[in-house]
């Protein structure tokens, strides 16, 4: 790089800085956000997930319930509860709804996941709370959605919640704060390879 490269980068590079600096000074409310992860590419839960250790990591209190996934003991499940105190992880789900093939029985349990989600979006020693798959239970009806959202909007001040899974219906995208949505632009499955220990589960 030449001297006036160098120097055209550093003057361009201070602007941006510069309109950076305006734009955060205007940024200083604080407060809970409902964040909704949706979308057919990979990455949903473990984006979630993510946030969970950046909580825990502030020695914050985390609540999660899968309302789907189940059946699995997954790693990410013995890493959470590994937090003892600071996580409370609940797979409550029965698994995909294509393997139980059972609308009752999946809405039974979405019922019971929903019923501990209630607890913790009321109570304000969690700083966070994520709903893992929710957006799939709603899409099938297995929870009232009414409900759910009134639930989320009543939750204390500056707790944040997280809704996961593909197709989040209207209303929760309008109600969110945050929306994620996941592209599938490749995927290994495609090409015959099974989901695999650190990658999938």
């Amino acid at each position: 790089m030449t001297e006036d490269q160098d120097q055209r980068h550093r003057e361009k590079m201070a602007k941006k800085k510069a309109s950076r600096d305006k734009l955060m000074a205007r940024k200083t409310g604080a407060r809970g956000v409902m964040l909704v992860h949706t979308g057919a590419g990979k990455g949903k839960s473990t984006a979630a997930f993510g946030m969970a250790i950046r909580c825990v990591g502030h020695g914050m209190k985390v609540g999660i319930v899968q309302f789907i996934k189940g059946a699995w003991d997954t790693a990410e499940r013995r890493v959470m509860e590994g937090f003892g105190d600071l996580v409370t992880f609940r797979a409550m789900g029965e698994g995909f709804t294509w393997e139980t093939q059972d609308r009752t029985r999946d809405m039974a349990a979405a019922a019971r996941a929903w019923e501990l989600a209630a607890a913790m979006l009321a109570d304000p020693g969690y700083k966070m709370v994520i709903l893992d798959e929710i957006n799939v239970a709603l899409r099938y009806e297995y929870l009232d959605l009414e409900t759910v959202l009134a639930a989320a909007k009543a939750r204390p001040e500056g707790q944040h919640v997280v809704l996961t899974g593909r197709n989040a219906l209207p209303p929760v995208i309008e109600a969110a704060d945050l929306v994620t949505e996941m592209t599938m632009v490749k995927h290994p499955f495609k090409a015959g390879i099974k989901a695999q220990a650190g990658v999938e589960f």
